[in-house]
């Protein structure tokens, strides 16, 4: 009679089948457990009205925080069409229509699951704050055009609010420092030097200021669990855009129908509006009387005039404090390193003058030089930038050295400090990320995800099914157990 083969009995396929079903349920759980964990992003909208432009910003931050302070990325840039929500004053409908496009873009931008629970904000600054004090009225009708525009998103608007000038030069400093990692590692911060079209702000960190001397340029941050006493001052109307209008201003005191300015190309030549050069609280109340409607306004292109004229919209002559910068407004001593953003790059980019390690003397025969240049051969050279802002150029670079080193004090020692940025680490540079990043402070973390089973019930599972998956074997190698039994012994 044919033996039974031992390995076809019930008992060894169901200890088979046991031990395959094992093995599989030992690898699903190793492989579930330890898959990597999809990271977890909130996100946040700020849209900066500025007076000549308004731009909107998308961050993303983990939602699990360092410290209670969200690691925040700029993702996304729009910039919107159009000039500065200040602008649409006489048709107030407009500024919320111009926002339209740039929030089309944020709903793509933004995982629709996150849109509900993406934090939107508007902050204006000079430009409003300057329609503010010109016409409240009219700039309460633009914040509610804008508003009425941004609560049909589908992101939770929290509201649309000027800010203080301190504020933007505050939130200026955080976002440079934070980009540099300087907050999170607590290094020596980087001073914040921040040019608009309306106003202007420095910003930085001095061991000789504690706050008393001018509390109204105090402000005190607390940041990756360390905190900061931060100096501060924003000059209303010392943009470069108001500050054109005040050098001209300054000319054109007498009502002259023709100027020749020192601070425009040699053969510029252009028919402007007094209305239209006054239309603004900076100079409005120095209009002359008995002016005509409009005046040519011719280039001279003489740097050394220039600094001249410019230097006439500064008061230097008064200082109730130990130390002043202008206009009798207090700065304790600069300190350590600048980073200078917005108009300053732009304007000391196009001027080729953003490498500081070229000394003050170098950088203003460049401008000498720059500034004598004819206006045709100008134009000649730049046949792709606007004829406005070619135009100015020549202005905007005197306007910031001096600015710079009248102004702020900054000598040939310490003028190698500042740095001109646009962006770090592919953020730009500007108020709008350190005001994302002080707001996350407000916005409650979400737990991380987590593994199916807790460490504790993932060993005790993974132990059983091993010592199953032993039992199993011994049990499979039970056939060869009579053999064995039978071997002969020697004796």
């Amino acid at each position: 009679m044919k033996e039974k083969n031992p390995w076809h009995t019930p008992v060894t396929i169901i200890i088979t089948v046991i031990g395959v079903i094992a093995i599989v349920a030992l690898v699903t759980v190793a492989v579930l457990q330890n898959r990597p964990l999809a990271q977890k992003y909130k996100y946040g909208i700020v849209l900066d009205a500025g007076s000549s432009h308004t731009a909107l910003y998308i961050y993303e931050w983990p939602a699990e925080k360092d410290n209670n302070t969200g690691r925040v990325e700029q993702t996304h840039s729009c910039k919107v069409k159009g000039p500065g929500i200040s602008s649409y004053a006489s048709a107030p409908s407009r500024a919320g229509e111009s926002l339209r496009d740039c929030m089309q873009e944020a709903k793509l931008r933004v995982p629709g699951k996150r849109h509900l629970e993406t934090p939107l904000y508007l902050g204006a600054t000079a430009g409003m704050r300057l329609l503010n004090i010109e016409n409240s009225s009219a700039s309460d009708v633009v914040f509610h055009a804008v508003e009425e525009a941004l609560q049909k998103s589908p992101f939770s608007f929290q509201g649309a609010r000027i800010l203080s000038g301190q504020e933007e030069g505050a939130f200026g400093w955080v976002t440079v420092n934070y980009l540099d990692d300087r907050l999170k590692q607590g290094l020596e911060t980087t001073g914040a030097l921040d040019l608009g079209g309306a106003s202007t702000q420095i910003s930085f960190v001095s061991d000789n200021f504690d706050g008393s001397e001018s509390p109204e340029n105090a402000v005190a941050f607390r940041l990756y669990g360390n905190d900061y006493n931060l100096y501060t001052h924003s000059f209303l109307c010392y943009g470069k855009d108001q500050a054109l209008r005040m050098v001209l201003a300054q000319q054109t005191q007498s009502g002259p129908g023709t100027i020749l300015d020192p601070c425009f190309h040699p053969g510029y030549n252009e028919t402007k509006n007094y209305s239209v050069l006054y239309d603004s609280p900076c100079v409005s109340d120095r209009k002359p009387q008995g002016a005509p409607a409009t005046f040519t306004h011719l280039g001279k292109g003489n740097f050394s005039q220039c600094l001249d004229v410019v230097k006439s919209i500064f008061n230097f002559t008064y200082c109730r404090y130990s130390q002043c910068s202008f206009n009798g407004v207090f700065q304790p001593l600069l300190q350590g390193p600048f980073g200078a953003f917005s108009a300053y790059y732009f304007v000391m980019n196009f001027l080729n003058l953003t490498d500081t390690s070229i000394p003050l003397d170098t950088v203003r025969k460049k401008l000498t030089s720059y500034c004598s240049t004819p206006w045709d051969q100008i134009k000649q050279q730049h046949p792709d930038v606007k004829v406005k802002y070619l135009a100015e150029y020549c202005f905007s670079g005197t306007y910031i050295l001096t600015l710079l080193t009248e102004g702020y004090n900054f000598t040939s020692e310490s003028y190698p400090n500042i740095k001109f940025i646009k962006k770090i680490k592919g953020s730009d540079a500007g108020w709008t990320l350190g005001y994302m990043l002080n707001l996350t402070n407000m916005i409650p973390a979400e737990a991380p995800d987590s593994p199916p089973l807790p460490h504790a019930g993932y060993v005790s599972i993974v132990t059983v099914i091993a010592i199953l998956l032993f039992v199993l074997f011994i049990l499979s190698l039970r056939p060869l157990w009579p053999r064995c039994s039978k071997q002969p012994q020697i004796i």
